[in-house]
């Protein structure tokens, strides 16, 4: 399962509905035009959590079924809800998803053993491969080393979506562990993971700059550090306009000006300005 996985955006229409062709478009353009290895279904790019229960079915549901086994599937279920995250476990691992994936439980302060406990009763239920999915920033939820070997020992449990800037402790759990999978999710930090051995990254801009993370990705796997960094000199000149611009909507429009149904984000997320819809435009004719 090694690679570059895009962290999918979901495209929707006027009312917050799941518009299936868009995101049927998406799909195929990742994996036709972008050439990524796989697709990391539902997580935070997806607008994930402003979705309810059976718009995510749906999104699993219309991937599935048009990347079918075209590429790697990795369907994030994490939830608050506990029975909510087996149930959507379930219907992934039933769809033919590779691995399921979940965000550490967030907002309450949880401690190490009631995160412990969450994946593994998630995975008592569901007959899968797990990804964590570590994002402290957005969580709340640090973890050290020997909490991570403590949730490594579920065998179920294969690897990590590592997405903090703790390189120390990356370089720490990729000597520990040399046998989990550990996916960078920084997309500006790429380089910097793919020197320390990581199994590849999941990032949201790899929506639109796919191919620039594989070429990032396999240069630095090669040694060929300098040429890997002038790739990532530009991709991060394209990150920084596109956060100055509005993430996701930016990655919408951009997909938009390649003729790709990106369609609306979801309420209460705002949609684009006419003026930095333009913007958008210009920053796919200037970094793309």
């Amino acid at each position: 399962m090694n690679g570059i996985y895009t962290a999918l955006v979901c495209s929707f229409d006027e009312n917050g509905k799941v518009n299936e062709a868009g995101l049927r478009e998406i799909v195929r353009y990742n994996i036709d035009v972008q050439q990524v290895d796989g697709l990391y279904v539902n997580g935070s790019s997806g607008e994930n959590f402003l979705m309810s229960t059976d718009q995510k079915r749906k999104v699993f549901e219309i991937v599935k079924d048009e990347a079918k086994q075209d590429v790697k599937l990795i369907a994030q279920i994490g939830a608050l809800d506990l029975d909510e995250a087996i149930a959507l476990g379930q219907f992934a691992t039933e769809l033919g998803y590779d691995a399921v994936s979940a965000v550490t439980p967030f907002y309450y302060r949880f401690d190490f053993e009631e995160v412990k406990d969450y994946y593994n009763t998630i995975l008592e239920h569901v007959d899968n491969k797990m990804i964590i999915y570590s994002i402290p920033a957005l969580t709340g939820v640090n973890m050290s080393l020997d909490q991570f070997g403590e949730l490594f020992q579920n065998e179920k449990i294969i690897g990590v979506k590592f997405t903090a800037p703790d390189f120390f402790l990356l370089e720490r759990i990729r000597h520990a562990f040399p046998d989990k999978l550990i996916f960078s999710g920084f997309d500006e930090m790429l380089l910097s993971a793919a020197v320390l051995d990581v199994d590849g990254a999941i990032g949201s801009t790899f929506n639109v700059n796919g191919r620039r993370a594989k070429q990032i990705f396999e240069l630095a796997k090669d040694g060929q550090i300098k040429e890997a960094r002038e790739i990532q000199k530009q991709t991060n000149d394209l990150i920084a306009a596109i956060l100055a611009n509005g993430l996701y909507q930016t990655i919408k429009e951009i997909l938009k000006s390649e003729g790709v149904d990106a369609g609306y984000s979801k309420k209460p997320m705002k949609n684009l300005s006419p003026d930095r819809v333009e913007t958008a435009k210009e920053i796919a004719k200037t970094y793309l």
